[in-house]
């Protein structure tokens, strides 16, 4: 008896577990959805035609400061003070870091007493050689002393300006990193320095659109944070594209008067093209992928079917198409989500 019970017991177990597991199966396929393929879509479609229009290109790019430096010390030194403030707008010349230059002072005093003691010996040196009291060479080597001890005078003199930290052009200072008490070196930002007299647009332009853009020719650049309008002028036109060929365009513009643009603010350019452009007009929400493979569901027999395109320009929210549609032909704009090769759809249309 207790040998069957062996059995069945573990036998009891095992058909409770695997009817606990069909249970379980049974319960998430019912709360699953599954979607049904064969179901219609509901879409938002147009049918396409022919349109002319007159192009509107804009570029928007960021205003970057004409010139701005990150300053720091041609020599070591312990920074003794800091003449200005971030903020503060500073001319070309003036002494914005004082570094400890009390050593090369006691040097160069140094240095000029010996020179002093030098010139008076020249002189004594050039008397007695005309009375033939002494020979010619220790006048000779008094004159090379003289002239080495000058050399390190000029030297000492040279150090101690440079311990001075001047602007190099005029501008304000932007960034402030050190402190009185911090020790500088050559290479170590002390301070950054930003002129913003004159700021440069940049904008990446597609291949294309290259032909509107002549160096040296005046543009009107509108600034949105202000909002002004300002003319620029083209300053560079980039001879190396990026991946998506475009490209780097340059626009000078001179601030206003009491320098309102900053520097990290967005400026816009907008063009306007005399020539008509030809095509199918679509809205942008349309267009699947990217503009380099770009492509459209349309509404054949009551099926979406995918369709390559070839993009003439975009202009906002509106696609030129140059290839791959015709006029007539219906095309899904809205509902994309769900829609897919061969799918039923029903649209507004």
């Amino acid at each position: 008896m207790k040998k069957i019970l062996y059995i069945l017991i573990p036998l009891v177990l095992i058909g409770l577990v695997v009817a606990k597991l069909l249970t379980n199966k049974q319960i998430a396929e019912e709360r699953v959805y599954l979607y049904d393929r064969e179901q219609p879509v509901q879409v938002t479609a147009m049918r396409v035609k022919q349109a002319s229009l007159q192009p509107e290109y804009s570029f928007t790019g960021t205003l970057d400061p004409n010139r701005e430096s990150k300053l720091s010390a041609e020599i070591q030194g312990k920074v003794n003070r800091i003449l200005v403030e971030e903020g503060a707008t500073v001319r070309k010349g003036q002494v914005l870091i004082q570094l400890d230059d009390t050593l090369l002072q006691l040097q160069l005093k140094a240095a000029e007493v010996q020179v002093k003691g030098l010139e008076a010996d020249l002189k004594r040196y050039r008397v007695l050689v005309e009375n033939e009291a002494i020979q010619g060479i220790q006048l000779e080597k008094t004159e090379l002393a003289l002239e080495t001890a000058q050399v390190q005078v000029s030297t000492l003199k040279e150090q101690i300006n440079k311990s001075q930290i001047r602007a190099p052009f005029d501008g304000i200072i932007t960034a402030q990193l050190t402190e009185e008490g911090d020790f500088a070196a050559p290479g170590k930002p002390l301070l950054q320095l930003t002129d913003i007299r004159q700021l440069k647009l940049g904008i990446q332009v597609p291949e294309k659109d290259l032909k509107l853009f002549e160096l040296g020719k005046v543009y009107t650049v509108s600034i949105p944070a202000i909002p002004v309008e300002i003319n620029g002028k083209v300053n560079l036109i980039g001879s190396r594209g990026n991946p998506a060929n475009s490209f780097p365009v340059e626009i000078i513009v001179s601030n206003l008067s009491k320098k309102e643009i900053k520097a990290g603010m967005f400026g816009k350019l907008i063009l306007k093209d005399n020539t008509e452009i030809t095509g199918i007009l679509i809205p942008s929400a349309a267009i699947l992928g990217s503009d380099l493979e770009p492509q459209v569901y349309i509404v054949n027999e009551g099926k979406a079917m995918i369709r390559n395109i070839q993009i003439e320009k975009r202009m906002q929210d509106q696609v030129i198409v140059r290839s791959g549609l015709k006029e007539n032909e219906v095309v899904i704009i809205g509902g994309l989500i769900n829609v897919f090769e061969g799918a039923s759809v029903i649209t507004n249309l």
